[in-house]
């Protein structure tokens, strides 16, 4: 018996190693990162209340109830705030324009919310987008993408690029090509906004002039040390995602596997797994605090390894994707300012790489 218990498990091993076929990325660590100076403003008291708040919306409920009532908490979030732009539904694709007054709609920026693939909404990150409109003088399409458990990963996946392609000859008020173009998105939605970047390249669209990731997930085979080494530091994600810690990896790739239907391993689940060559000038901004720290530390390493200009700007001990807390917290005004400053660089360099062609 013992025998065949032993055979059992070295014919899973060998499976899994087979159907995974994971590259050790571990070199990708020795990269070093300036963080910037300071600790958390006062107000930052304030949101770890709200995160707080966030986890109590859901206590005692399970399942499918749990799930709607985070949903439910995390569309209240923008409640409340002085919002300048204008937000508009739009029925196909699906989603809703934000512009901001004078925002000149030739320029556009397609964002692409966070919440794990099974929450969020245009609505529960308006904070965001209205933002992104004013600092970018454009108008921010926020995309309403089919969402898991509900719909496959995938459909999520194609909704973002069907997107994309329709923004680039469409604005709000209908067929108008875009004169600038910048992905964006946080978390889950950093994931498909890095995603969406490489399979611009490979399709052979014309692709973003920029873009903007805050706290992209970059890897779901969870082998990045932050991934354990920040739990009790990351108040948002660490109480969620912790217990993961405790259960062998093979475990989740296999259970990834299940519930996404592609393997945690692909590029398209995965983008730091995939090639990262000739993309377009990228901004991620991170948490020195947070899980998700070394998806966007081995991201960066690896896409300037392979020549695309990627930056990678950290603060220091800030909530995961804290840049949904403006105008509360100085550090997200901090963060959009950085932002601005980014693309004025991409704007002004792609204007004298013109310059000398012509």
């Amino acid at each position: 018996m013992l025998w065949i218990l032993l055979a059992i498990v070295l014919l899973i091993i060998a499976v899994t190693l087979m159907v995974f076929r994971l590259e050790d990325l571990s070199h990708l660590d020795r990269e070093e990162y300036r963080v910037r100076d300071g600790s958390p403003s006062d107000a930052n008291t304030e949101v770890l209340g709200r995160i707080r708040e966030l986890g109590e919306s859901s206590r005692g409920l399970k399942g499918k109830a749990r799930l709607m009532a985070l949903r439910r908490h995390m569309d209240r979030l923008s409640e409340g705030l002085a919002l300048s732009s204008v937000f508009r539904y739009n029925e196909t694709p699906r989603g809703e324009w934000v512009i901001a007054p004078g925002a000149d709609t030739r320029r556009r920026v397609l964002y692409i919310h966070g919440g794990a693939w099974a929450a969020g909404s245009p609505r529960s990150h308006r904070a965001v987008t209205d933002r992104f409109s004013h600092i970018a003088n454009a108008a921010v399409f926020a995309v309403d993408y089919r969402l898991m458990p509900e719909h496959r990963y995938m459909d999520g996946v194609r909704d973002c690029r069907k997107a994309y392609a329709w923004l680039l000859e469409n604005g709000p008020g209908g067929p108008e090509h875009a004169d600038f173009m910048v992905v964006a998105g946080d978390s889950a939605g950093g994931s498909h906004t890095l995603g969406l970047l490489a399979w611009i390249r490979s399709s052979g669209l014309r692709q973003a002039d920029a873009a903007v990731a805050f706290s992209p997930s970059t890897d779901l085979t969870l082998t990045a040390p932050s991934n354990r080494n920040n739990i009790s530091t990351d108040p948002l994600l660490g109480p969620v995602f912790g217990g993961l810690s405790k259960i062998p990896l093979p475990i989740i790739w296999w259970a990834t596997f299940a519930a996404f239907r592609v393997s945690p391993a692909s590029a398209v689940a995965s983008p730091l797994r995939g090639d990262l060559r000739n993309l377009p000038p990228t901004l991620i901004q991170a948490s020195d605090s947070e899980m998700l720290l070394d998806n966007a530390r081995r991201y960066a390493a690896k896409a300037q390894a392979e020549g695309s200009p990627v930056e990678l700007h950290t603060w220091p001990g800030m909530v995961h994707v804290w840049q949904i807390f403006v105008p509360l917290l100085p550090e997200a005004e901090e963060a959009f300012q950085d932002i601005k400053s980014f693309l004025e660089k991409v704007e002004s360099t792609s204007k004298e790489e013109q310059a000398v062609q012509t």
